[in-house]
């Protein structure tokens, strides 16, 4: 455990020292949902479309955040110095997602609050389990970020994932159209994307007032994609020492 969270102390502060990525990962949230908040046109639509856009964004802000900062480490040389000492692949993988985790939450807390108490946007269920799901939104993105920056050489590549991982996401789980609309080959592929449960449950405990019990379905599977992908990005810091 100690070498766990002297990593994520470490990511911390380097990340805290660079005012530059801590500037964007507090204006950046704010801009887009203020963008959504003047674009909608009805009350109504804004309150029954934002809760799939909160959940979308909470994954393509810790995807990007913490691929990047991810890739800059072992640009730096920093992940390959921890991989020749007496630290486990699991105590790099988790202390890193501990730190990175952080910044996630607060773009997450930022984005909900914002969207609650400036854009004005309706919730009916309980505030502190709709933001217990949603870092758990944030955790399955920082593992994603953490997995795929070991398939990614520089910063340019790891950006050119978003348009092949979390953009058709959003066109196939129901963040602007229903999935039940869609053909039976896209509804099957929906059941096997992390968004659609990401959507389904914010839905849930957002519009229909339900509570984390009503989606143990939604936790479950979302929780099952983080851990995997935690154990995928043990194993591939091998091949990301390769590269």
């Amino acid at each position: 455990m100690y070498n766990i969270f002297t990593i994520a102390r470490r990511t911390i502060i380097q990340l805290a020292r660079d005012r530059r990525t801590l500037a964007l990962i507090i204006i950046v949230p704010l801009v887009i949902a203020s963008l959504v908040g003047v674009s909608l046109p009805s009350k109504q639509m804004l309150n029954t479309l934002l809760p799939a856009l909160l959940a979308t964004l909470i994954l393509f802000f810790g995807f990007l955040l913490s691929g990047i900062a991810f890739l800059r480490e072992r640009a730096q040389g920093t992940r390959e110095r921890l991989l020749a000492s007496p630290v486990s692949r699991l105590d790099i993988v988790v202390g890193y997602l501990l730190g990175f985790l952080l910044f996630a939450m607060v773009q997450t807390l930022i984005l909900f609050f914002y969207a609650v108490y400036v854009l004005k946007v309706d919730f009916n269920g309980v505030l502190w389990q709709i933001i217990v799901f949603q870092l758990l939104i944030g955790i399955l993105a920082v593992c994603l970020g953490i997995f795929i920056s070991a398939f990614a050489k520089n910063e340019f590549q790891m950006v050119q994932f978003i348009p092949l991982l979390i953009v058709p996401q959003i066109f196939v789980c129901g963040v602007i159209f229903s999935v039940d609309q869609m053909p039976d080959y896209l509804q099957w592929l929906a059941k096997f994307l992390p968004l659609t449960y990401a959507v389904d449950g914010i839905r849930a405990l957002m519009l229909n007032g339900k509570g984390l019990m009503d989606i143990g379905k939604e936790i479950g599977v979302l929780a099952a994609y983080a851990i995997g992908l935690m154990i995928l990005a043990g194993i591939s810091l091998r091949r990301g020492n390769a590269t």
